[in-house]
């Protein structure tokens, strides 16, 4: 089955291959032996919130920085993973929904500081118990709006070490 609002395309890939969440780790579809494509920033989301190492908090001083961010000079372009380390300890309550979508805007907030987006926005929710759904909207610089959204299983991410 094809997730709405995805692009496939047939015979020449085109965009980005579209990578996706599910209950415990990122996913990929093929049909006819081709990916799922997507023209939009789903992917490039997608590794901006989950790429990384899970514990580098973006604190400075931090030394559990993803392997290949070593050589990236310029902290934008870094994956750093606030979302998923924030994930690790925090309870799905309420009260933190905004500690949720204020890691998801920092992780994104790349595509604003290198003029891809004019504005990056994140709405969490707690749609059924131990599940997350986060909404991520993305104003591109030509001011087209793009909506993806994640639905995070909360308890995959407490075993995780």
């Amino acid at each position: 089955m094809i997730p709405r609002g995805y692009l496939l395309m047939s015979s020449k890939l085109e965009g980005d291959v579209l990578l996706f969440n599910t209950a415990n780790a990122g996913e990929i579809t093929f049909i006819n032996g081709q990916p799922i494509m997507t023209g939009g920033f789903d992917t490039a989301a997608y590794l901006c919130l989950f790429g990384g190492n899970l514990l580098d908090d973006g604190l400075a001083g931090n030394k559990n920085t993803w392997w290949a961010n070593y050589n990236i000079n310029q902290p934008h372009k870094r994956y750093v993973s606030r979302l998923q380390n924030l994930i690790r300890g925090l309870p799905l309550i309420t009260g933190n929904l905004r500690r949720i979508e204020e890691a998801a805007k920092a992780d994104l907030q790349g595509f604003v500081i290198e003029g891809v987006a004019s504005k990056v926005e994140a709405r969490a929710t707690i749609p059924k118990l131990n599940f997350c759904e986060l909404i991520i909207t993305i104003t591109s610089s030509e001011g087209e709006v793009s909506e993806t959204r994640f639905l995070l299983n909360w308890r995959s991410y407490l075993n995780e070490n």
